[in-house]
C-alpha cells in the first residue's frame, strides 16, 4: 500500500528542526503529552486552533468543551481540516485524528462527546497553536 502524499511534506530532519521536541514527538511520532500539561486545555479565549506543524486551522474555540480528560476537546473540526484512520496500538482500537494538510498526529476521536455531534476530538495541546480572535 502506498503512503498518502500530503500538501505539506518535509523530511524527518526538517520536521525535527521546525518543531520543539514535544511537538515532534506528538505530531511525527504519534506520541501523547501528559494529561493536564498543556495551557491550551484551560484556555477559554475565542479564537482558532491550528496545526502546530503546518498552520492549517483545525478547530474554532466555540467547538471546544471541558471533557475532564486533561487534553483539549472539541465537538467538531473545521470541515476538511482533519482525517481519521484506525489505530490499533497499545492493545486497543481507536480512531486516530491527523491533519489533512501535513499528516501530523493530533490525537483521537471518541463517540462520547456532547450534542449535537456526540463526538469528542481529544487533541494533544502540543499539536496545536492558538490564534485569538481580534477584538
Amino acid at each position: 500500500m502506498q503512503e498518502k502524499q500530503f500538501a505539506v511534506a518535509r523530511s524527518d530532519e526538517e520536521w525535527q528542526r521546525l518543531l520543539t521536541r514535544e511537538q515532534y514527538q506528538v505530531l511525527r511520532r504519534h506520541g501523547t503529552e501528559a494529561p493536564f500539561s498543556c495551557a491550551l486545555n484551560q484556555d477559554k479565549r475565542a479564537g482558532t486552533f491550528a496545526c502546530a506543524g503546518c498552520g492549517q486551522p483545525l478547530f474554532v474555540s466555540k467547538q471546544k468543551f471541558e471533557s475532564g480528560t486533561g487534553w483539549p476537546s472539541f465537538n467538531d473540526p473545521i470541515p476538511g481540516s482533519v482525517e481519521t484512520s484506525r489505530d490499533a496500538s497499545y492493545g486497543m482500537v481507536r480512531t486516530e485524528v491527523h491533519c489533512s494538510r501535513c499528516g501530523g498526529h493530533l490525537g483521537h476521536v471518541f463517540e462520547d462527546g456532547p450534542a449535537p455531534t456526540h463526538l469528542r476530538y481529544c487533541i494533544n495541546g502540543a499539536a496545536l497553536s492558538f490564534t485569538p480572535n481580534q477584538t
